[in-house]
């Protein structure tokens, strides 16, 4: 028997009382040292003889770990197990445990024992270690309406095991074995006893869900940390299909029209059924269909449906614009004069629709000819529209007729000796012009729209009944007119009054006025006008000229 147990039984066999003290709690953290106090500390008594520190085994049982005595400075280690090259003793006599692991999670006892007393303080020890990792495996690429596994998270090598929570946009996840269902797994390290924790959550997503973030959160008495998931694509069913016209309104009759089919889910079907005219069109790997060279009778509904449902349908109404125009006559049309012209129009549109008329390029209403004449002839459009349409039709026409003679005039030239000749008339062919007269001093001619015109300049002599006739190859017409050789007589330089009132004034020459003034008028057409200097007829001499009446 050693030292140790002969003062043992000696304090025993004396009758001293072994005291035991409450259970001390102690924690300490996986892999770091366990300082372990004596009696929380407190300094030993002075009759202090040893101390000794056991521990209870796996089996209940006692185990010393090692004594140090009051009057030595080494300890003596007595543990013959693991822990003989781990236990120490510092200079407060605290055991010290290196490497804690779970195994440590155990009852230590400190014996203290002095010349009087015998106590024992017992500590028990709880190893904690903090996760050595929360990650998600298993990751779903996508979510879609039936449950998919959103992903596994593991929170590995806790001590004690550690909780998880999932989360969608930060609110708690319930299980409710439906559109979530959690499910929850412990696994225990047989070697280290350490429990590593999984949690799968299985989710039935809606489109709602194509922007959620989901999150595992463990929970542990060391740390709490949250891991995040990346939004995933949300695979759902199509709900809604719309079905677009692509081509701008209106629908011209002609046009290629493409039809666009959509719908609502993701992802969004590539194959669609067109109903085109009762008939069902499937279009694979496209959504779109062309209607080629529309028509009129193409005019109704148009639809598109799901392949895998086609109760999931669309439908849009085309109307097919149209606009027919005919004209009758068309063309150039050569009529006389005094003849009749019938113009009919017809048209057939798929609205309302304007017409409009216009002649050489100016508005007029629709032509009705009952009496042709010249002022008739020209170019005439028929112009219909609508929106989106515009049809023309158009005809040109031409009146014939033998010459006539519209205006036969003359005048005196600005130098008043020459005297201008002018013969105005219709016809269709182009009238041919011939004078009676040959000695002219200049020509000038023009013939537009049917009308021509021709001038001629001559100083007669004496005085002349000129003639102009006009013909053409359906006939010709003559007229006549008088010309005099417009002498001027002077007859007397009287001296008389002023006649008052002062008659119109009409400009004479740079010098004189004129003042027409009838005062005598006989049968021999003599008329007397009167001639002051200018600014100075009230007071001027009174001059008396003769002039021919016939002259101009």
């Amino acid at each position: 028997m050693d030292t140790v147990a002969l003062v043992l039984l000696f304090l025993v066999n004396a009758g001293t009382l072994v005291q035991v003290k409450a259970t001390a709690n102690l924690t300490a953290l996986y892999g770091e040292t366990i300082v372990m106090p004596c009696n929380g500390g407190a300094p030993p008594p002075e009759d202090l003889m040893f101390i000794k520190w056991k521990y209870e085994k796996d089996d209940g049982t006692p185990g010393d770990l090692l004594i140090k005595q009051a009057r030595s400075d080494q300890a003596t280690v007595q543990a013959t197990d693991g822990y003989a090259q781990r236990v120490s003793i510092d200079r407060d006599f605290s055991l010290l445990i290196t490497q804690a692991s779970l195994k440590d999670q155990r009852t230590f006892t400190c014996m203290v024992v002095s010349d009087t007393n015998l106590m024992e303080y017992p500590a028990s020890v709880v190893v904690y270690k903090k996760p050595s990792s929360v990650q998600i495996m298993d990751k779903s690429k996508l979510l879609q309406k039936d449950k998919l596994t959103v992903g596994t998270c593991v929170v590995a090598e806790a001590n004690p095991a550690a909780t998880i929570k999932w989360r969608k946009n930060g609110q708690l996840l319930e299980d409710d074995q439906k559109s979530v269902v959690i499910t929850n797994h412990l696994k225990l390290d047989r070697e280290t006893g350490l429990s590593t924790v999984l949690s799968s959550l299985q989710y039935a997503a809606t489109k709602e869900d194509a922007d959620a973030i989901f999150a595992c959160a463990a929970t542990h008495t060391l740390i709490n940390q949250e891991t995040e998931l990346e939004p995933f694509p949300i695979h759902y069913p199509s709900e809604q299909v719309t079905l677009q016209i692509m081509s701008q309104p209106p629908i011209i009759e002609g046009d290629n029209v493409t039809l666009k089919c959509t719908a609502d889910g993701n992802p969004p079907p590539r194959s669609f059924f067109f109903h085109i005219k009762g008939a069902k069109m499937l279009v694979e790997n496209s959504d779109n269909y062309t209607v080629t060279a529309i028509n009129r009778e193409d005019t109704g509904e148009y639809k598109c449906s799901l392949v895998d449902n086609e109760k999931v349908e669309a439908s849009k109404n085309i109307v097919v614009s149209y606009l027919d125009l005919s004209l009758s006559p068309t063309g150039e049309v050569v009529k006389k004069v005094g003849e009749t012209l019938s113009v009919k129009i017809e048209k057939s549109t798929s609205g309302d629709a304007k017409e409009l008329w216009k002649k050489n390029g100016k508005m007029v209403k629709r032509p009705e000819f009952s009496n042709l004449t010249f002022a008739d002839a020209g170019d005439y459009v028929c112009e219909v529209s609508m929106t989106g349409l515009t049809r023309r039709q158009s005809f040109q026409l031409v009146i014939e007729g033998k010459p006539l003679i519209t205006s036969l005039t003359k005048y005196r030239a600005a130098d008043g000796k020459d005297t201008v000749l002018t013969c105005e008339a219709e016809g269709v062919p182009k009238p041919q012009i011939q004078w009676s007269i040959n000695n002219t001093i200049k020509e000038e001619s023009s013939y537009i729209n049917g009308k021509v015109i021709h001038k001629i300049t001559i100083v007669p002599k004496e005085n002349l009944t000129v003639t102009c006739n006009v013909s053409n190859r359906l006939g010709q017409h003559a007229e006549t007119i008088s010309v005099s050789s417009g002498k001027l007589m002077l007859v007397n330089y009287l001296v008389g009054s002023i006649y008052d009132p002062i008659p119109a004034k009409i400009q004479a020459g740079p010098d004189l006025l004129l003042i027409c003034d009838v005062l005598v008028k006989s049968k021999s057409k003599v008329v007397y006008f009167k001639l002051y200097p200018r600014n100075e007829y009230k007071t001027s001499n009174l001059m008396f000229l003769l002039y021919n009446y016939e002259a101009i």
